[in-house]
């Protein structure tokens, strides 16, 4: 062969060994180049591949389509290796939907996409996802009898469910995996250890050490379980520190040490939270130097650009939604303190604030948004405490302002998030949220089956849940994340003054409860203490609601009980101002503030008691903005939809529900469903263009694992069934029992029905607190709706209807017991409703004007006329004379 044909030959051998690279090929290369050589710059590589691939106009063949989804598995591995947490998990996102989109196989899909995804989930706190994607690789490694890849699912959802609170749910997972199931040595130390844990958060701290012993014994058997074994030895540590053994502490966590050492391909964030623990247990034996040094250590990790300088503290610009460098800021912050510089503490603070909020926008699930919001509490309440100290050493408002604003973003964060997004969010992404929602309510009805209930339905419903979500992702990330408005503070204070009002707003802490109150201006900041994490007083007052019969039977431990709550709740004394808004938190959203008592008596008579209602015109609020940015009223008449089941010749039957009715009928106009025809679809057809929403029926908290709900005549409506309703009524009134009752979140309020009305766009509600009497009920609303027709306030009309209540000498004193007639608390806006323009009277008024002014001008000209002739006689006269 001549030298020509040589190297026409090597031309054409290149040509259709690079150049003619079909894509299939040129992505396994670009793949195969990365991994020999892995670093954080060449993953760009990686991508700029998939953009062509996904460029070019030739169609996708699926095995070209399963190269990009190993492409985006392994560039998820390197860039969560690299410690870009958020990439890799969009990357294992991207992978899992092309995947399911076109029915690719001939892939360990779980092993190397859904595994690590779900955990990256769980690490990121968006515990619905990562719950949602472990149950779909359970369901798949079941089909395929994948023994390993099913207990590596039992052990990371009983990880989300320790995460999310559910512990004694997680622990019975983990016992009946191990009870039934034929397990590994290795696979029985990994659920032990998990076990532990659990253990630990359940305080049964004998048990966990048994747990993590038993799990370091079998884990030490495994020469590839490195890792696992060090988190035994940290497990062992961390629960000697807790019980201030810190030598059995320091002994364990040099083992584990050890063994974390041995371990290849570290990834950034586990080495940042081993040095965490490290950090940790070194502060709490007060080695302030040692864990100063393991927090640096730590940023410089995580932190390529970080260099320890005065402040200690990193760029707030460098900072991305990493759970390890929360953690990091804020025992940084506990060290500042300890070293007495508050001051420096508050920024650290504020950097893991910063931090929180990147992780709140990454989150698409209301569950997984509000169980984050704990750690922001906890937070907040170390800053409440800090500005206080600042306060009284300082005397400078702008300290109790802070605190204040800090406490404000505690509340409702999810409801009023929803609220702004709602007006904001495109039509596609309204859709999406929807069906979400719609999937949702399957599968909890399908779970309330319990034995009964459909695994595949549940399946295909959790399936649905995820593809919806993965789309809603790539649809936020087009329209960008809305940033929060700052809280105009000045604002606040205009309106008190304009409603006449002073607001007290609640933080309730782990240690002690927070009043704020806000009047003249200016903000008051009174720490109440509170024992063992426990108001017991509180807990025994709320709980008399709970049976009529606990207060008419004892009214004198009523009085004293409300008295004391009254005065440790500092509530203050009105002065000028008539109208009182309540922010409350915690357990106080259970609580009816208007029926404390301000001074105690030995008085029997119920009407006679001094209640917290003769001093107050009380609304309630879930948070300052909300009160703030209210809607104003709409103008004109009164227009009512009422939804009155009735139940009649049923087990249901609300026999003076028909009274409400008839009482709302003489008084309004509008339109009236009862018994068959008040149906959900009825209420959902007819609500829109309404200003007041009635619903006299039956409705139930629900409890731990069941949702509140509320019943129409046809169907029992899940709390979370209203959120896709658009309302917007100037009130809505919900005549049932336990409206405003429901699974307790403290920064978030009740998962209540109200909740549900909330979420759809309602700002002003009228809700029970626990179970109401029929009768009662429908007193108290025939004379709330006698103050309505009058054109005062909601708020005004709820006090003057439950004051009006204790008057009536038609109702035996039992039944003006506070049960009765404080049930209903009112939440909303404070401004008065515009009375109704009469045109009738303003047309009749302008003629009467008209006719005076024509009959004062046919006067004056009479007058005149009479003055001249009356001049010309007395001239005639003067002239005669």
């Amino acid at each position: 062969m001549n030298l020509h044909h040589l190297y026409g030959f090597i031309f054409l051998f290149l040509s259709l060994n690079v150049f003619g690279q079909n894509q299939e090929d040129k992505i396994y290369n670009a793949v195969d180049s990365f991994t020999a050589n892995p670093s954080a710059e060449a993953l760009q590589n990686l991508g700029n591949i998939e953009s062509d691939f996904w460029k070019s106009a030739k169609p996708k063949t699926k095995d070209e389509l399963l190269a990009i989804v190993i492409l985006n598995c392994n560039k998820a591995y390197y860039e969560n290796q690299f410690g870009q947490t958020l990439k890799a998990v969009k990357s294992y996102e991207n992978a899992w939907m092309i995947y399911q989109k076109y029915k690719l196989k001939n892939y360990d899909i779980v092993e190397f996409c859904l595994k690590p995804l779900g955990n990256l989930y769980t690490v990121l706190g968006d515990y619905e996802n990562a719950e949602n994607t472990i149950k779909q690789y359970y369901f798949i490694a079941t089909q395929e009898k994948n023994k390993a890849q099913k207990t590596a699912a039992i052990l990371n959802l009983s990880n989300v469910y320790q995460n999310t609170g559910n512990v004694y749910k997680a622990i019975e997972l983990i016992e009946n995996t191990i009870q039934t199931e034929k397990l590994s040595n290795t696979e029985k130390g990994l659920l032990l250890n998990n076990l532990g844990t659990n253990f630990v958060l359940s305080s049964k701290k004998t048990e966990a050490e048994t747990s993590f012993l038993k799990a370091v014994s079998f884990l030490k058997k495994d020469k590839s379980q490195t890792e696992t074994l060090a988190n035994g030895y940290r497990n062992l540590a961390q629960l000697k520190v807790n019980e201030n053994d810190f030598a059995k502490a320091s002994e364990y966590f040099e083992k584990a040490k050890t063994e974390f050492n041995k371990t290849s391909n570290r990834e950034p964030r586990k080495i940042g939270q081993f040095y965490y623990e490290a950090a940790f247990i070194a502060f709490s034996e007060g080695k302030l130097a040692e864990a100063q040094e393991n927090i640096e250590f730590i940023f410089k990790t995580l932190l390529p650009s970080y260099s320890s300088s005065k402040s200690k503290l990193p760029n707030q610009n460098s900072l991305y939604a990493e759970t390890v460098l929360l953690d990091a800021l804020d025992l940084q912050a506990l060290i500042f303190l300890a070293k007495n510089k508050p001051k420096e503490a508050l920024k650290s603070y504020e950097l893991s604030f910063g931090i929180e909020e990147m992780i709140q926008s990454l989150l698409v699930y209301e569950n997984s948004k509000i169980i984050t919001q704990v750690r922001n509490r906890n937070r907040t309440e170390k800053c409440i405490e800090i500005y206080l100290s600042l306060y009284e050493k300082e005397r400078k408002m702008s300290y109790m302002e802070s605190a204040f604003l800090l406490s404000e973003q505690t509340k409702s964060v999810v409801l009023k998030n929803h609220l702004k997004n709602s007006e904001t969010i495109s039509r596609e992404e309204k859709l999406i949220l929807q069906q979400l929602q719609n999937w949702n309510t399957t599968i909890l009805k399908e779970q309330q089956k319990l034995e009964l209930a459909d695994i595949s339905k549940i399946n295909e419903a959790v399936k649905k849940q995820n593809e919806l979500m993965l789309l809603l992702k790539t649809k936020q990330s087009k329209t960008g994340s809305k940033k929060n408005t700052n809280f105009d503070l000045s604002a606040l204070y205009a309106k008190l003054e304009k409603d006449n009002a002073l607001l007290i707003e609640y933080f309730f802490g782990t240690h002690c409860i927070y009043n704020f109150t806000l009047e003249n201006n200016k903000i008051t900041l009174h720490k109440i203490e509170t024992e063992k994490n426990a108001f017991p007083e509180l807990l025994s007052f709320i709980g008399l609601f709970k049976d009529p019969s606990a207060i008419t039977n004892n009214p004198k431990k009523y009085n004293l009980l409300g008295n004391k709550v009254y005065k440790k709740l500092q509530i203050p004394n009105p002065s000028k101002h008539k109208n009182l808004i309540l922010i409350p938190d915690g357990i106080l959203s259970f609580l009816p503030f208007e029926a404390l008592i301000n001074e105690t008596s030995n008085t029997t008579n119920f009407t006679k008691m001094h209640y917290l209602l003769d001093k107050f015109d009380v609304a309630y609020n879930n948070s300052a903005e909300l009160y703030l940015n209210s809607n104003t009223l709409s103008k004109g008449k009164q227009n009512i939809l009422g939804v009155f089941p009735i139940f009649k010749k049923t087990n249901y039957a609300l026999r003076f529900s028909k009274n409400e009715l008839e009482s709302i009928k003489h008084n309004f106009k509008g339109q009236f469903f009862e018994n068959e025809n008040a149906s959900f679809s009825n209420f959902k057809n007819n609500s829109i263009g309404k200003s007041i929403i009635h619903l006299s029926t039956h409705a139930s908290s629900g409890d731990l694992e069941t949702p509140a709900s509320i019943k129409f005549y046809d169907q029992e409506i899940l709390f979370s069934e209203l959120y896709n309703l658009k309302l917007n009524p100037d009130l809505v009134v919900l005549s049932a029992c336990e409206t405003g009752i429901g699974k307790l979140y403290k920064a978030e309020g009740a998962m209540s029905v109200a909740r549900g009305f909330q979420f759809a766009g309602a700002q002003n509600l009228l809700f029970s607190l626990w179970n109401v009497n029929d009768y009662t009920t429908s007193v108290f609303m025939d004379y709330f709706y006698k103050e309505i027709k009058h054109n005062v306030s909601f708020v005004r009309a709820s006090a003057n209807a439950k004051r009006d209540f204790l008057k009536d000498e038609t109702i035996p004193n039992a039944k003006k017991s506070p049960y009765y007639w404080s049930a209903f608390v009112y939440y909303g806006t404070i401004e008065e409703t515009e009375k109704p323009t009469n045109y009738i009277f303003y047309i009749i008024s302008f003629l009467a004007v008209i006719g005076l002014f024509l009959g004062f001008n046919q006067y004056r000209n009479g007058k005149s006329s009479r003055n001249s002739q009356n001049r010309e006689l007395q001239k005639n006269k003067i002239q005669n004379h």
